[in-house]
């Protein structure tokens, strides 16, 4: 390990292609899985941004935008288990957005109730916003998404949804929509907009004493051979993961990933490989001193795992920044300590295997070099 880190230090010209290879291949997979994952998250707001624990809607919900509107009346199901304390109908729907200076747009109304520690309203509602959303009429929207509904400052304008008038009240941040914006309103004008029947809502949301009971009433309600249930954490999942796979986004941003990891192998690669063949003469003399090959191949390999060592510290930082300014561009991005951690292993990874490539280079090693 010594001798290498040697090697790559005198020789660091040589080598920096490589390791900015590297660097690349870390920062693309880093970025992408992270920019994948914060995308796909605006799927799940409605349900990772409540207070629920139990979801309950139309059988074989893939989805918690894709679900039809269930009776209400299924709450006395509910409400008969013990683990459970409190019930909450909530509405979802697809509907049009009609701008005020002409266009459409496709937005997501979500109706809830609106009282504290109410299961269906999402955290960022605020109780001054949800004093206004009694109003009918009333809705919120992510700062985010002004542009796309039309609007400038959002409150106290006004447009159509579905052919009756709304009005904005309020603002927040961090919601933005995947699929469509979402327009926030309590379930009584979201009942009026979705034109839903009294006795219908989208789904039944449930809160139990305990949470970790959630798995078991949802085991229980399956039973119901014409309802679907899961937890807040398994349906958040399942809406993610119908995104991922039915838009393709997924599969682009993923090929996106293997591709930097194609070309920063290729690169390191062809860098140990030149440098290997430009230290013929040094290497034959280590195996004139009695040096195994083995040992030389020893030494390629340690030089690759330095410079995927070297080229992912360099590529977190710059991972970092660009996730800020993505951030500030209104792009979802994130990176938990596993994403960091699972690209930096296949950095390493694809370094190793770029340094196994590498070793074909030895194959030519002729002690015969030392006469030349």
């Amino acid at each position: 390990m010594g001798y290498a880190l040697t090697i790559l230090w005198h020789d660091r010209q040589r080598y920096l292609p490589a390791m900015l290879a590297v660097t690349f291949s870390a920062l693309l997979v880093a970025l992408q899985f992270g920019l994948l994952l914060g995308t796909f998250s605006m799927v799940s707001i409605p349900i990772d941004h409540t207070n629920a624990d139990v979801w309950v809607g139309q059988p074989q919900a893939s989805s918690v935008d894709m679900s039809l509107s269930v009776p209400e009346r299924w709450r006395d199901r509910m409400e008969g288990m013990p683990e459970i304390v409190q019930t909450e109908p909530y509405i979802q729907s697809f509907m049009s957005w009609s701008k005020p200076h002409g266009g459409t747009e496709h937005i997501i109304v979500i109706g809830s109730r609106l009282h504290d520690g109410a299961l269906g309203a999402v955290k960022e509602l605020t109780p001054q916003l949800r004093r206004k959303l009694v109003e009918p009429g009333a809705v919120v929207v992510d700062r985010a998404d002004l542009g796309r509904l039309g609007l400038t400052t959002g409150i106290g304008e006004s447009a159509d949804v579905n052919g009756l008038r709304v009005r904005v009240v309020g603002v927040v941040r961090g919601l933005k929509g995947l699929g469509g914006p979402y327009i926030f309103c309590s379930l009584e004008t979201a009942r009026r907009l979705v034109r839903m029947a009294p006795d219908e809502v989208t789904y039944l949301l449930a809160r139990c004493r305990n949470p970790q009971d959630a798995a078991r009433v949802v085991a229980r309600l399956r039973h119901y051979p014409n309802m679907s249930a899961f937890t807040s954490t398994e349906f958040s999942f399942r809406s993610r993961w119908h995104w991922l796979v039915m838009s393709g986004g997924g599969i682009a941003l993923g090929c996106a990933a293997l591709l930097g990891l194609l070309v920063g192998a290729v690169v390191t690669s062809q860098t140990l490989y030149a440098a290997t063949a430009a230290s013929f003469r040094e290497y034959a003399v280590l195996r004139a001193l009695g040096v195994p090959q083995w040992r030389l191949a020893g030494i390629i390999l340690a030089q690759a795992c330095w410079l995927g060592v070297a080229g992912t510290l360099l590529a977190l930082p710059v991972v970092y920044g660009l996730s800020q300014l993505a951030g500030c561009l209104g792009a979802r991005v994130f990176l938990p300590p596993w994403v960091l951690g699972s690209s930096a292993g296949l950095t390493l990874i694809t370094a190793l295997i770029a340094g196994l490539a590498a070793l074909r280079s030895l194959r030519h090693l002729q002690l015969a070099t030392l006469l030349r």
